[in-house]
């Protein structure tokens, strides 16, 4: 919804940046905005005029998942609990799990990712899983793996 609103009113986002930032300058803080920002730049041992490939889309929308086992013939993760990129894929959730709990990235194929017991399409990202399946519900978006289902 914030996405609509930027994309209507022109110049809010920079605005609201703007009167954050003078908001903790007055008060003699450091905006953690301009933190974060600072994190992301290259180190000193770093070469400045190297492109920035190691972005990883960490200045995206983050979300907040928290990825549940609904199948005993599964382990379940050891850290359930993961932040990415709202762009990231259920197929990307799929190799992770796979990863973890397979033992190869390879046997995605075998993994199906659910929310709210719906099976959820490859291609459809988290942002698209929380607008519409997750709406009006409180974080972390919760999804449950289990074995894939043969029909």
């Amino acid at each position: 919804m914030q996405d609509i609103v930027y994309k209507l009113v022109p110049d809010l986002q920079d605005n609201e940046l703007k009167r954050e930032r003078d908001f903790y300058r007055a008060r003699g803080l450091p905006c953690p905005k301009d933190a974060a920002l600072v994190g992301d730049k290259p180190g000193a041992g770093d070469e400045p005029d190297q492109p920035d490939s190691t972005d990883c889309h960490r200045k995206d929308e983050q979300v907040n998942v928290c990825l549940e086992c609904v199948s005993a013939s599964l382990r379940k993760l050891n850290r359930s609990f993961i932040r990415c990129s709202a762009q990231a894929t259920i197929t990307h959730l799929k190799k992770f799990v796979a990863k973890k709990v397979l033992n190869g990235m390879e046997k995605y194929r075998e993994i199906d990712i659910l929310c709210n017991n719906e099976l959820l399409g490859k291609d459809h990202t988290l942002k698209f899983v929380y607008v519409t399946r997750w709406r009006f519900r409180d974080p972390p978006l919760r999804l449950q793996y289990r074995p894939k289902m043969d029909l």
